[in-house]
């Protein structure tokens, strides 16, 4: 097995024991990430749309890292503090995936890390 940490400065650092990325076998697996702006390491709260936008954003920031882009995901896993925001993340996020989206499933909890409202992950192919 060839395991390679994949890290950028563009997308948030993590804030426990995990890595953003880790590419293996021709496949990239991304930490689900929260909009935490990278710049400054502050939560992006302003609403839900807002929020979605800047985990694309980060997501888009650590495929990049990679070498891959959107159209290479090939399976999403998000993750909502009230499904009540399911339309307003779906509307944000289906702009970053205008052809052939891949799977995915969106399920609501109870609780997100620093109390977000949404946590996207994905797994893209090399």
């Amino acid at each position: 097995m060839n395991k390679q940490v994949i890290k950028t400065d563009q997308a948030p650092a993590p804030i426990g024991p995990y890595s953003q990325a880790i590419a293996v076998n021709n496949m990239l697996f991304v930490s689900g990430q929260i909009a935490i702006d990278p710049a400054n390491g502050s939560l992006v709260s302003s609403g839900i749309e807002e929020e979605t936008q800047q985990v694309m954003e980060n997501l888009k920031a650590i495929l990049s890292a990679a070498g891959v882009g959107f159209d290479q995901v090939v399976k999403c896993s998000i993750f909502v503090a009230d499904m009540n925001d399911f339309t307003a993340v779906n509307e944000i996020y289906g702009q970053f995936f205008t052809h052939e989206p891949p799977a995915r499933e969106t399920v609501e909890v109870s609780t997100l890390p620093k109390s977000v409202n949404v946590e996207i992950s994905c797994i893209a192919a090399l």
